[in-house]
This record gives structure tokens, sequence and C-alpha cells, in this order.
């Protein structure tokens, strides 16, 4: 049996009404990319509530995991700029919109939207930041 680990997962029924559950998932249940990635810290910002909420469409892919920035340790990785252990970052790229995003354990992307967590910073400290941080 695969391990699992726990999910914000919002849906949409037949009716567009939209639902938000926690839920356990698998690796098997992310989506394509070339690195997997163990969460270690995230942001709640504007965006990701508008997504929870459902008060504008951020999320344009259902079900779909919000969160729409990350850092994090590589846990597995098929893409030649990373490793397993590398310790790196995420932010954009449509995660969280039409991509699988940061509320969960674990997220699957491709290689080339991540970026290296600088030495020195750690992930909670590289979040304290955040997206709204650096775009503002």
């Amino acid at each position: 049996m695969s391990e699992t680990f726990k999910a914000i997962l919002v849906s949409r029924d037949a009716e567009k009404k939209q639902s938000v559950n926690v839920t356990d998932l698998t690796e098997a249940d992310l989506m394509e990319g070339d690195v997997t990635v163990a969460i270690e810290a995230t942001t709640v910002n504007y965006k990701d509530g508008l997504a929870i909420t459902g008060k504008a469409p951020v999320i344009r892919r259902w079900p779909l995991v919000p969160g729409i920035d990350f850092a994090g340790t590589v846990v597995s990785s098929s893409h030649p700029d990373w490793r397993t252990g590398d310790k790196v970052i995420l932010n954009g790229w449509g995660v969280g919109e039409t991509h699988f995003g940061a509320y969960a354990g674990r997220a699957r992307v491709k290689g080339d939207w991540l970026v290296p967590l600088p030495q020195g910073i750690s992930p909670h400290d590289a979040m304290a930041v955040g997206t709204a941080g650096y775009t503002a």
C-alpha cells in the first residue's frame, strides 16, 4: 500500500457548487511532473483565499489542490538539475490554478519550475516572504 499524505482538495459538483475537503492522497494521485517534493512550508495569500472560498475564478481545473507557492525537499527526480535531498522553492506556473499546488504533503511538478532554496534560509523563512512579498 502506498504511503498517504493529507491534502486540501477543492471540488465542484454537477451544479458547479464548490466544496473543500481535507483528504488522503498518495503519490499516484499527483499530477504529471519530473520532480516530487515534500512540502515543508507554504503561504496563505489572497489568491489562495479566493480559490478556497470560490469568490473568484482562480481554479481552472477540477478537482484541484490549491496553494500557489511552496518550499520543500526533493524526494524523487528524473530532472537533470534536481536530486533527492535538494531544497527548492516554487511559485507560479499555474500551480494552485491548473496544477496541484502546495496544500498537500507532496507535490509533483516540472523541474524547470523550481529554484534552489538559498543557503542559510529555511523553508519557513522563504515562505515568510512569500509570493506577495516580492510581487507587491
